[in-house]
């Protein structure tokens, strides 16, 4: 039975770059591990996924205590599991899990790369985070990139070989469940009017919507202040912002921002949500991701697949995400052009709808669950990772 440890370096993140990987590949007669932090939602993941877990402390911030632990702890493990495939996720989790697996003489050593933090970053810290993505491909024997504007940054920055790299299909690190979870058809519909009602949200708000983490790097700062432009700009319209996702210490948000998403009437902060997320996609008209660098945004994927348009910015990882004019549009990272493009759906009601529609299209054909999953088992099955896949054009 092969034996598969995935490190990450969040619980929130195993859900979404694993996932129901743990159910598909398990029911396939892989092994599958997962080594992340403790969280009080992992017995009942844990259970529901049928995979097993490690604890390990992995902090984002480098700390050479911690992550010394940390390295030896999933040494440990590996040792004692003996795994055929070890995968690593984030810079962080990326690292342990290839240093790990090259100390303790696995085989195959996947690291994913989610994204370009560095993109960001200025200084030391910029350095730091380009030589950490360096290393942790040197330490693979695969880095699998999760969408086609990485891969090109990865080579204009040089952080490894180019045949030491693949995206999977038209990117991601695993889809989503597009057919089943993801599927405005299949929503609990009165369990969303539930939830609208719980929130304060009426029948005739229109939501304009965000889910993630509330970070400066999300443009949440830039949303906000486009949020003011609209309310009067449209004066006689109900409009509600729902961002569902939490507050982060790292890359945190300025105290003014903070406190106004909190008190103020019109913007409905949900705070982390474990379960039902596509409920709170059911509720938007629009979504708005006005970031400043990505990886693949799995919440404009998710969101296509439940009909709804999307407003992005066109910045690594975001540019691959909307067919342009098709499937969403791109606005500039400012706080008028991000108003105009909330706005531009909001008065073209029959745009809105199209792009929702074929949103749904676009990812049914290239995000589905089943689509990524054979790639990604040409990862575990193949030990020599002799081409599996054409490079991105």
């Amino acid at each position: 039975m092969p034996k598969i440890v995935h490190v990450i370096n969040t619980y929130f993140a195993a859900t979404y770059f694993v996932g129901e990987q743990f159910r598909y590949f398990g029911s396939r007669g892989y092994e599958m591990h997962l080594i992340c932090p403790a969280s009080p939602y992992i017995d009942e993941y844990r259970s529901k996924m049928g995979f097993s877990f490690f604890p390990v402390t992995i902090t984002r911030r480098y700390s050479p205590l911690c992550d010394l632990v940390a390295l030896m702890k999933i040494c440990n493990y590996l040792r004692k599991t003996g795994p055929d495939v070890i995968v690593g996720h984030t810079p962080k989790g990326g690292m342990l899990a290839m240093l790990a697996g090259r100390i303790t003489g696995v085989k195959t050593r996947i690291y994913f790369r989610h994204g370009l933090p560095f993109e960001t970053a200025k200084g030391l810290s910029r350095r730091i985070l380009i030589a950490t993505e360096r290393i942790n491909a040197g330490l693979s024997t695969k880095v699998v990139i999760v969408s086609r504007s990485v891969y090109r940054e990865s080579m204009r920055y040089r952080l490894n070989p180019e045949n030491r790299q693949i995206v999977l299909g038209m990117g991601t690190c695993g889809g989503i469940d597009a057919s089943g979870r993801y599927n405005p058809d299949l929503v609990d519909k009165p369990g969303v009017r539930a939830l609208k009602a719980s929130l304060g949200i009426s029948e005739t708000d229109y939501v304009v919507g965000f889910t993630g983490r509330l970070v400066r790097d999300k443009g949440i700062a830039d949303l906000i202040a486009a949020f003011d432009l609209l309310t009067v700009a449209l004066p006689n319209r109900t409009i509600k912002l729902l961002l569902v996702g939490m507050f982060e210490e790292r890359d945190s948000l300025p105290a003014e921002i903070r406190s106004r998403i909190l008190s103020d009437n019109s913007i409905i902060y949900t705070g982390f949500v474990n379960e039902g997320i596509e409920k709170y996609y059911a509720m938007m008209n629009q979504l708005v991701l006005p970031t400043y660098r990505e990886g693949l945004p799995i919440s404009v994927i998710e969101a296509s697949s439940m009909r709804i348009p999307v407003i992005t910015t066109r910045v690594t990882g975001s540019v691959d995400s909307i067919v342009e004019n098709h499937t969403g549009i791109f606005v500039d990272n400012n706080p008028v052009s991000i108003a105009e493009g909330i706005k531009h759906y909001i008065e073209n009601p029959d745009i809105s709808k199209r792009h929702g529609e074929n949103g749904r299209a676009h990812v049914l054909s290239n995000f589905d669950h089943p689509i990524i999953w054979k790639e990604i088992e040409k990862l575990y099955a193949v030990p020599s990772f002799i081409k599996t896949t054409q490079k991105p054009d």
